[in-house]
């Protein structure tokens, strides 16, 4: 794999599929199905998926693609492959809010190795480098000419004053059992996979996920954080959440800051 050719093509074609989706969002109306699993699905979802991707097909032909809006890569026994979410937070862009995503990662042998997280709304762009070094780029995005870059890096944890955050949309009584447990000093809510970018960025230490999620919900944040000096582990065995499961789908899991003392 070309690193430093996937790493720009998969922030390129995430910035051009972040203006798709703005354009959507500020149209007066547009139309919101419902998937089979109740999950909502827009234009704007779909718009996105196929320019990624085509983009990733052109210039990576010989690598899987998994992506949520087409059910036929879906049936795959791979290891290393590029997956795709092209609009988490759903149902943040359906409100009118902003906080959704655009995630493109790669994975290989497993292990989310490089991931763009682009929340376009926000003005916010999270990636890895071809080296796996994990930044946040300063606007404005040109798809075609990169910004200045600030390194990005967990914080060191104190475990008696823990930054929190959890789902907007998906918070559960079980979650909030579980962060009892901690000393807790803030905690917020955030949408999408922002939450695995605002432990990366040290703005807080552990976002525990005790709901059902896919591998495309997670993989670029992971990278993301990955890049960063922090982990995703299975809340059951606190081992490392790998992918390439059987249907894709994640157990509960906790992104976090090393030093955070799991209970």
């Amino acid at each position: 794999m070309d690193h430093i050719r996937l790493a720009a093509e998969m922030r390129r074609l995430a910035l051009i599929a972040g203006e798709a989706i703005l354009r959507v969002q500020r149209s007066p109306d547009f139309e919101v199905r419902l998937k089979g699993d109740h999950s909502p699905v827009t234009e704007a979802d779909l718009a996105a998926d196929a320019i990624i991707a085509a983009g990733l097909r052109a210039a990576f032909p010989d690598i899987p693609l998994v992506t949520e809006e087409q059910a036929a890569t879906h049936e795959q026994d791979i290891r290393t492959f590029l997956i795709v979410d092209p609009l988490d937070g759903t149902k943040e862009f359906v409100r009118r809010q902003g906080d959704f995503t655009v995630n493109i990662a790669y994975v290989e042998d497993g292990v989310p190795l490089r991931g763009v997280v682009h929340a376009p709304a926000r003005g916010r762009l999270f990636y890895t480098l071809h080296d796996g070094t994990a930044v946040e780029e300063q606007g404005p995005h040109d798809p075609d000419s990169p910004g200045a870059l600030h390194r990005i890096r967990v914080r060191r944890p104190d475990n008696g004053a823990l930054m929190v955050v959890a789902s907007k949309s998906h918070r559960d009584q079980a979650t909030d059992d579980y962060i009892a447990r901690y000393e807790v000093a803030d905690m917020t809510s955030a949408g999408s996979s922002l939450k695995f970018c605002l432990v990366a960025t040290g703005e807080a230490d552990l976002y525990p996920r005790l709901g059902r999620t896919m591998e495309w919900d997670t993989a670029a944040g992971d990278a993301v954080l990955r890049g960063a000096g922090g982990q995703v582990l299975r809340l059951d065995d606190h081992g490392v959440l790998t992918y390439g499961k059987p249907g894709f789908e994640n157990p509960h899991f906790l992104a976090l800051a090393p030093g955070v003392d799991l209970q």
